[in-house]
């Protein structure tokens, strides 16, 4: 999100010598760009229909692409000058107009969302957008972005309302590279050039070299990192660098480039320019290959064509500029930094609020938060922005002071909500038990197997209302971290090709989990029992890659196979081969949204095939893998959950009943189908689901533990504790 003015050339404007309080009409401001306000507002425009909605423009998200240029264009456009005037930067300077143009409206708009989220969501959700907050306001949102991102496990969880944050941590961390690149640029040039005639202005050729370098560097990683690790690299400065760069070099060469092509010609780049921003926004979408890679270039170039072409002799105007430039497309480039900041609290508030009910902003709510945006962002410019930006009302001690008192804002508002967050978790019921629920005199026959008797016993619970235990296991607030641990063998990232044995290494008998994350998520139950009985175990499991012999849709694009999938089953088979376990336990969700049948066709979920074609994936996973080990075992799914538990359990007025669910029938139809797939092949399969639920209803507490820490995977607190059950039904223990 860029935030420099669109002042070029010319006078300083608002971080200049104006009158406080006083900002001259851009027709008043010599070398104003009118026609870089109006890219602005096209930039932010696309943004906020992208994420509010609007079908046409599904490729909305590039405005960042088109602000990450013009930043770099703005931006190094002033320190160019500098150098020019002054023969060097003030990096004092530079950051004291840095933080007079972004912290204020920036803190403004994290401690309002902090307290909406506080007040209108689930305080588990609050907490979470607490640590959004801390994270943004240390200009590190994209390394939390990138981390929850890539986190298969947070895959079902509801947006954060800072998330658009990550674009500003980008800037700001290109933004204390860069300007220290150029002031050594200029020092070596100067130099090396010692004893000759050097001159004090800016050296171009240096650093038009450096900016090359830089950004053809910053681009093959981007296109690299992305094909790896597309949800990490769009998140990435690495990667994203070279956008800005792209403006920093459009910046060192427009006026010359420009200033040498006729009116029509530079009137045609513009064209041509907007005409490529506009391809991306009405055509990309969910088919388009992960950004920032190749696929950026398209907005990017026509980014920088749109501001090289506006870069001609003054007065030369061309049409294209002239029609950027006017009024109303001005007023939303002013006001386009915070019509940015607002509009995504604004849009998924209201989507984490009701997220456990699932769905999307209807159209009416879409254009109410859009409405609500410029309001807000109208008042945010003249009230917050336009203050702070006049150098006299904020000299350089007080705008550098401005960072360390936004950090204490934000910090102690964030406490405040963490402590007042934390409160509203948990209830004030008692433990449930077999004795103390009441199901025995209910008529229930209860089951003779202790822990069916307890489900039994939560389930009775639940249909009565009862309050939640004042302790659970695991804390409502730690659920979304409950997750078992697959160091250093996270086979997450196709880098990884290495076997970890674990249990007792020493054992002499071996045990193979083959899966994906639903097979991840047996992990503490197979480590006890390993423990207890003597078993060597390796786990070879894959977010998202079935166990099923099935080419599936990509992890991040579900109109591409993810071949890499195949690849790691045909090594993990590979590995069962070399190994010769004792027991194979194949444990594994039902395949993705898309499968590919040998023929090539797609086969989608409401395909009438589709339940055929993942039998007959199961049934070939089994054929294959049992002359590879004394004995298979398929370990079935566990039944789905339509909502997310987290926000369910830490939303108000919550009892044992509120979050207690019906069985997905999609998901338990995957399921069926992969046990018929062991019935049809002799496999031996263990339904784990009488552990977790009873006469179709799952509880979401048993006793004093949280059975599910999402919608499809159980904790693995709960998954610990159905050790001995599991290990008695496989007779391992």
């Amino acid at each position: 999100m860029t935030t420099t003015d669109a002042r070029p050339t010319g006078q300083r404007g608002p971080d200049g010598p104006d009158v406080p309080g006083q900002t001259p009409r851009p027709e008043q401001q010599r070398g104003f760009r009118g026609d870089v306000q109006g890219l602005r507002a096209i930039a932010v425009l696309t943004v906020i229909a992208g994420h509010a909605g609007v079908p046409w423009v599904p490729g909305g998200f590039v405005g960042v692409d088109v602000f990450f240029v013009i930043s770099g264009f703005l931006i190094s456009h002033l320190l160019y000058r500098e150098v020019e005037r002054d023969g060097q930067v003030s990096l004092r300077d530079f950051y004291a107009r840095r933080a007079r143009r972004i912290l204020p409206a920036a803190t403004v708009v994290t401690v309002v969302t902090v307290v909406a989220t506080l007040l209108w969501t689930s305080a588990l959700d609050a907490l979470s957008t607490v640590t959004d907050a801390l994270w943004a306001t240390f200009f590190a949102a994209n390394i939390r972005f990138a981390s929850v991102g890539t986190d298969y496990f947070a895959a079902d969880q509801a947006p954060s309302p800072l998330q658009h944050y990550w674009s500003l941590a980008v800037e700001e961390q290109f933004y204390v590279v860069w300007p220290l690149l150029l002031i050594g640029t200029v020092w070596l040039w100067r130099v090396g050039r010692r004893g000759r005639r050097a001159s004090q202005g800016l050296p171009r050729g240096a650093v038009l070299g450096v900016l090359v370098v830089v950004g053809a560097a910053s681009f093959v990683f981007g296109v690299l990192y992305t094909s790896s690790s597309p949800s990490a690299a769009y998140f990435s400065t690495p990667a994203r660098a070279w956008e800005l760069a792209a403006g920093a070099l459009t910046a060192l060469v427009a006026a010359r480039v420009a200033g040498r092509l006729p009116g029509w010609a530079r009137g045609g780049l513009a064209l041509a320019g907007l005409a490529a921003i506009a391809v991306a926004c009405l055509t990309y979408g969910e088919g388009t290959p992960p950004f920032p890679g190749v696929g950026a270039a398209l907005p990017v170039l026509g980014s920088a064509a749109v501001l090289l072409a506006g870069a001609g002799p003054s007065g030369s105007e061309t049409w294209v500029q002239r029609a950027l430039g006017v009024g109303p497309m001005r007023v939303v480039g002013d006001w386009s930094y915070s019509l940015y900041l607002w509009h995504w609290p604004l849009l998924t508030i209201p989507l984490v609020r009701g997220y456990t009910e699932g769905g999307s902003l209807s159209v009416t709510e879409a254009t109410a938060a859009v409405s609500a945006t410029f309001v807000l962002a109208a008042l945010t410019y003249r009230y917050v922005e336009t203050p702070f930006r006049d150098s006299r009302r904020v000299p350089r001690p007080r705008a550098l002071a401005l960072y360390p008192a936004s950090v204490v804002l934000v910090v102690a508002v964030c406490v405040a909500g963490n402590l007042w967050g934390n409160s509203r978790i948990g209830g004030d019921g008692d433990e449930i038990t077999v004795a103390g629920s009441g199901v025995e005199s209910s008529g229930v026959r209860l089951s003779k197997d202790d822990t069916i008797a307890l489900v039994q016993a939560s389930v009775y619970a639940a249909r009565q209302g009862e309050e939640l235990p004042a302790t659970l296991r695991p804390a409502l607030a730690d659920l979304r971290d409950d997750i078992p641990d697959v160091a250093p063998c996270d086979y997450k990232d196709d880098t990884v090709r290495e076997l970890c044995p674990r249990g007792d290494p020493d054992a002499d008998r071996t045990l193979v989990v083959l899966g994906n994350s639903h097979g991840r998520m047996w992990i503490p139950a197979f480590e006890r029992i390993a423990e207890e009985a003597g078993w060597r175990t390796y786990y070879l499991v894959k977010p998202n890659c079935t166990a099923a012999d099935l080419l599936v849709s990509d992890l991040d694009n579900n109109n591409a196979p993810w071949t890499a999938c195949s690849d790691f089953r045909e090594w993990a088979i590979d590995q069962i081969d070399a190994l010769h376990p004792d027991l194979t336990v194949l444990a594994s969700s039902g395949p993705n949204p898309v499968i590919y049948t040998a023929d090539g066709r797609a086969v989608r979920q409401a395909d009438p095939d589709r339940m055929t074609v993942t039998q007959d994936g199961w049934e070939s996973s089994f054929e294959r893998i049992a002359p590879l080990t004394d004995r298979v075992v398929l370990l079935r799914d566990v039944p789905k959950n339509p909502e997310d538990p987290g926000p369910c359990l830490t939303g108000s007025d919550v009892d044992l009943g509120t979050c207690a669910f019906t069985p997905l029938p999609e998901q338990e139809a995957d399921s069926d189908a992969s046990v018929a797939a062991a019935e049809a092949t002799g496999t031996e399969h263990l339904d784990p689901g009488k552990w977790v639920c009873w006469d179709g209803t799952c509880p979401m507490v048993v006793g004093d533990t949280i059975t599910y820490r999402d919608r499809g995977h159980l904790t693995a607190t709960y998954a610990g504790d159905l050790a001995d059950e599991i290990g008695r039904a496989l007779d391992l223990l």
